[in-house]
């Protein structure tokens, strides 16, 4: 009995010593758990890369998965965007629309087909540059022949992209290096030379991954030519010719709706609901007036009422007898105006002044107070083109409104409200790409979805111009109000 209650004792002390050791064991094998545990979700979110905070849908995922599966001599299978109809083009407005064509432009998407996308991000990088380019410094200009005029419009623009890019670094910068934006700022002045120049110099020697801008429609169309050699994204959040897309440029963007929608809005609206027949149009001379006025004049035309008069005038001018005593000769029922606010009013009030009672239509740079100051009571029932409507209910909008008007202590228009959308969606390409600019146009150009901007639904079309809706927009007891196509009942 001594012998068996001395093992007794001895297991009984034995056991007491080995649960301790157990326990650290155990300890210690949670412990190695968690480690492990712990690492591979931190290596789970270093795969999932910064696209995981920047929206990315399924089908942008299967793009990413393709562009990134391609060496220098392959082209990535992508399904390309094919429309039926060129911008929103109603049949009535189709031209030679009783003839099969043996081929139409502009329908499918142009693809990328070169080595960019095996290009290797950069590793000694403090900042991600993006560019500018825009008129923000008065000029004499060379293609108006005098004066610039569109610093005002340039200098809004510049406000929304770097309002952009600080709400960008705000939230962690560029989330992959976790590193800032940097906005490199380019004044473009009128001069066709000056954005070529200064597009070069952004691509090779800032060496920006993606470029904002411009206005002037000249030097839009030099700046994606140079863009095209360099192989660089061109976002245009503010040059409304209808031809800057008819490049077949696979690097031109655009993120505000174009002239063509507009007018063809416009032409259905006197032709089929006002039932107007006899149109004159007054407008200024340069390319904005040019291009601007040409669907309205084409459209016209295919509706069965020629345009009975055009006229043009010189930027700067303040006598529109001229252009108006002979717009007053045709006996007309209606004039249009495609031109710059100051002088839309200026014309609008020597109209009246002549006794010319006539409706009076103009596009959308004439939708702002310059014109509502220098018009006063004229502006009553003056309608206008619009690539947006600024009054709709929107959270997004209103944030945006706020946060512009603390940075910069004025109210957001239209250029501003259109650069803040085209510069996020430039950086939200960035985010989801990477640092490869043959990547960042991938990921823009191949998104089905509407972009959510400030400005509305912005849906990029094959000829990635967007084809969002347009309003026309009305002075009524002195506020505007705005009117889609639905609002309008116009089919």
């Amino acid at each position: 009995m001594k012998g068996k209650s001395m093992s007794l004792a001895a297991v009984f002390v034995s056991n007491q010593e080995v649960r301790p050791v157990k326990r650290h064991i155990v300890l210690l094998f949670i412990t190695l758990m968690l480690c492990v545990l712990s690492c591979a979700l931190s290596e789970k979110e270093k795969m999932k890369g910064p696209e995981s905070s920047a929206g990315v849908d399924a089908e942008t995922r299967e793009v990413l998965r393709e562009i990134n599966s391609v060496n220098a001599y392959q082209v990535p299978d992508l399904e390309l965007r094919e429309d039926a109809s060129y911008a929103k083009t109603a049949q009535d407005f189709e031209p030679f629309r009783h003839v099969k064509p043996y081929k139409e432009h502009f329908l499918r998407q142009i693809e990328y087909t070169g080595p960019g996308r095996a290009i290797p991000e950069p590793n000694d990088i403090e900042t991600v540059k993006l560019g500018f380019i825009g008129p923000i410094m008065s000029t004499v200009s060379v293609a108006t022949g005098g004066k610039s005029h569109e610093e005002q419009l340039g200098i809004k623009m510049l406000q929304g992209a770097r309002l952009a890019v600080e709400q960008a670094n705000a939230g962690g910068g560029y989330l992959k290096r976790n590193i800032p934006f940097e906005l490199v700022v380019t004044n473009d002045n009128g001069l066709w030379g000056a954005s070529g120049n200064e597009i070069v110099n952004m691509a090779y020697k800032d060496k920006v991954w993606a470029i904002l801008g411009t206005i002037d429609g000249a030097n839009s169309h030099i700046a994606i030519r140079v863009a095209l050699k360099a192989e660089i994204t061109m976002m245009n959040s503010g040059d409304t010719d209808p031809t800057f897309v008819e490049t077949n440029i696979p690097w031109a963007f655009r993120c505000i709706s174009d002239d063509r929608q507009q007018g063809y809005l416009l032409v259905d609206y006197m032709y089929g609901k006002l039932g107007i027949k006899r149109v004159g149009i007054i407008r200024a001379n340069n390319r904005y007036g040019r291009f601007g006025v040409r669907e309205i004049r084409d459209g016209s035309r295919r509706l069965g009422n020629p345009v009975v008069l055009e006229m043009s005038y010189k930027l700067g001018i303040d006598d529109f007898s001229l252009q108006l005593e002979r717009l007053a000769a045709e006996n007309l029922d209606a004039i249009v105006h495609w031109g710059d606010a100051i002088e839309g009013a200026k014309i609008l009030n020597q109209m009246r002044e002549m006794g010319m009672e006539q409706p009076y239509f103009a596009c959308d740079r004439c939708l702002s107070d310059d014109f509502v100051e220098i018009a006063g009571a004229n502006s009553e029932g003056v309608v206008f083109t619009y690539p947006w409507n600024p009054t709709r209910k929107s959270r997004k909008l209103d944030e945006f409104r706020e946060a512009f008007r603390q940075r910069f202590g004025e109210d957001a228009e239209t250029f501003a409200s259109h650069a803040y959308d085209g510069m996020n969606m430039v950086i939200w390409a960035v985010q989801v790409a990477g640092l490869n600019r043959a990547k960042i146009r991938d990921v823009l150009a191949h998104r089905t979805r509407a972009w959510k901007g400030v400005t509305g639904d912005i849906m990029l079309s094959a000829a990635l111009d967007d084809v969002g809706d347009v309003y026309l927009a009305k002075r009524e007891h002195n506020k505007w109000n705005f009117y889609s196509r639905d609002d309008l009942k116009i089919p």
